[in-house]
Formats: C-alpha cells, sequence, structure tokens
C-alpha cells in the first residue's frame, strides 16, 4: 500500500467534517476529486475505509486505523514545517562554537547566557575539543563560530573584530621586576612560566613575546583554571600572563602586581571568525554583536 500525506489528510477531512462536500472544501479540491482519491485510496487497502450508508459518512474500522496514524503523523509534519520556516526566517539555528582562547570562557558565557534568551530556538553549544582545530573545523561546518585572536586566510570564512586586549604580566607583589615597571623576554629565562593547557603558538607569551626573541623559561607549568594560577603567581611558586581583561579584577590585589610586557605593551585583537554564508543569519549577526559591544562593557565593568 502506497500512502501519501494527502491520503491522511483525506481520511483526517473527512472524518472532522462527516461528508465529502465540507472535506473536499476544506482541501480546497473538488468533491468529484475527492469522491475519485478515496476510491482509490480504498482499492489500495484493499478494504473499505469509509461507511457510505452513515449519515453522516463514518470511516470503518480499517479507516479509524488509518485516522490514528494521521493524527500521529500529521502534527510531526506540520512542526516539521514550522521548523523550517523558522530556519528560513533566520528565528531557528546552530551556533556551535570553539574558542582558540582559554580564558574567553570568563565573557563569552554571560554572553551567551543573554543570547540565548534572545533565540531560545538556536541550539547553542561550546565545542572543547576542538579548540585546537578551530579554524579547519568551522571549514568544515563542525562548528559555526570561532573565537580567535590569530586569524588565517581560510577561504569562505570572514573575520568579525571583537575587540583589543593587552597580554600581561602577573607577578607576586614583591617581585623585583616590580620597581622596573615592566618586563622584557630575558627577564622571563628564570622563571616558571604558568600558562594555560594550550599549544604554544596560541599563547601570547611565546607567540608575541618569548619566541621571537629567542627566549625559553626556565620552566612552564599548565594550569586549567585561572583562580589557581593566580594562587600559584601569589604564593611565589611562577608567574604568568593573562589577557588584560582577567586581571582587571585583581588590581587591587595586595599580594599580585601586573606588568606590561615590554616597555611599551603589547595590543592583541580578538575575532569571531565565521563562514561568510552564516553571517547574514539575524542570530549571527546578534551574537556577534554582542561579542563585541557586552562582553566590552563586562570587561571594563568586572564587578557589574
Amino acid at each position: 500500500m502506497h500512502l501519501e500525506l494527502r491520503h491522511l489528510r483525506t481520511v483526517q477531512a473527512v472524518h472532522d467534517q462527516g461528508g465529502l462536500a465540507r472535506a473536499a472544501h476544506v482541501l480546497n479540491i473538488t468533491q468529484s476529486a475527492l469522491s475519485h482519491q478515496i476510491k482509490a485510496l480504498e482499492e489500495q487497502a484493499g478494504v473499505e475505509l469509509f461507511v457510505r450508508r452513515a449519515k453522516p459518512m463514518r470511516l470503518s474500522a480499517a479507516g479509524m486505523r488509518l485516522l490514528r496514524l494521521a493524527e500521529q503523523v500529521l502534527p510531526l509534519v506540520a512542526a516539521t514545517e514550522a521548523e523550517f520556516k523558522g530556519v528560513e526566517m533566520g528565528r531557528i539555528g546552530r551556533l556551535h562554537i570553539a574558542m582558540e582562547c582559554h580564558a574567553c570562557f570568563d565573557w563569552l558565557l554571560p554572553v551567551l547566557d543573554l543570547f540565548r534568551r534572545a533565540w531560545p530556538d538556536v541550539d547553542v553549544d561550546i565545542r572543547q575539543r576542538l579548540a585546537f582545530g578551530a579554524l579547519p573545523a568551522l571549514a568544515r561546518e563542525e562548528v559555526d563560530l570561532v573565537i580567535s585572536s590569530d586569524p588565517e586566510e581560510v577561504p569562505g570564512v570572514t573575520y568579525q573584530p571583537l575587540f583589543d586586549y593587552a597580554p600581561t604580566l602577573v607577578v607576586p607583589a614583591n617581585h623585583p621586576l616590580v620597581a622596573k615597571g615592566y618586563a622584557d623576554p630575558g627577564d622571563l629565562a628564570a622563571e616558571t612560566l604558568i600558562t594555560y593547557p594550550m599549544d604554544r603558538p596560541r599563547l601570547d607569551v611565546f607567540s608575541q613575546f618569548l619566541t621571537p626573541a629567542g627566549v625559553e623559561p626556565a620552566r612552564t607549568r599548565n594550569v586549567e583554571l585561572t583562580a589557581v594560577a593566580l594562587m600559584l603567581v601569589a604564593s611565589g611558586r611562577g608567574v604568568a600572563v593573562m589577557p588584560d581583561w582577567v586581571l582587571r579584577r585583581e588590581a587591587a590585589n595586595p599580594e599580585l602586581a601586573l606588568l606590561p610586557l615590554g616597555q611599551g605593551g603589547i595590543l592583541r585583537r580578538l575575532y569571531a571568525a565565521v563562514r561568510e554564508a552564516d553571517l547574514s543569519q539575524p542570530y549571527m549577526a546578534h551574537v556577534v554583536r554582542l561579542s563585541r559591544t557586552e562582553a566590552l562593557r563586562m570587561l571594563r565593568n568586572p564587578a557589574a
């Protein structure tokens, strides 16, 4: 038996309307065309689906089984059609995010909370395991947005600037470098450098400061949590380089001192990388805008 959606709609309409004439009107076809459709359906099924002797016309036992199928299937089809319409209009979509910036959780999670309230039908997720291959994953459509400070030329990918930040050295308050007021690369040669667990090329302290100068720290130690890293620095177990937005809330901490990298400091820019084709989606444009404006507001006012 070959069933089509129109057959299910016919069975439901005749049952609901109690006759061919009203059902044909609801289905927007002629009564003759509806009669032929019912006859062809009954020939396929090999059983009578309607009791024509009854007034109003009603379904047979076999027809009632088909009605139950219609009542299960047609709402699912209607819901799927509504979802497709939502996708077409930009209300429904997917926003899977990868970050090449470990500390970005500090501002990204509050931004995503605002976004989620505005776009409840967009599937939001953070794909942590893709952090080390984020841009290729974006090109493969495994993720939809990448937070990065190292834009690479990838076909079909555009980089939307978010905000600038300064990688900043944090040392114990009694460290000798405090009197100097800044750090040169050679100043870290005898230090234990505490870093986030990321590849060196993704860490500003290496890519922008130590590696170009040919300097290697005495030791490195990977720490996942910012609070733990700062506790180790305060206790004299090492030094760390973090974005200024992470350290802004520590400015009044008497146990820590914040120093620029180099006499003039280093300035970096954070980007949202998205596929060019997706940037026209309303929800994508909104999350980029939030990442630019709301993140900057929160970073300037960490207590807000």
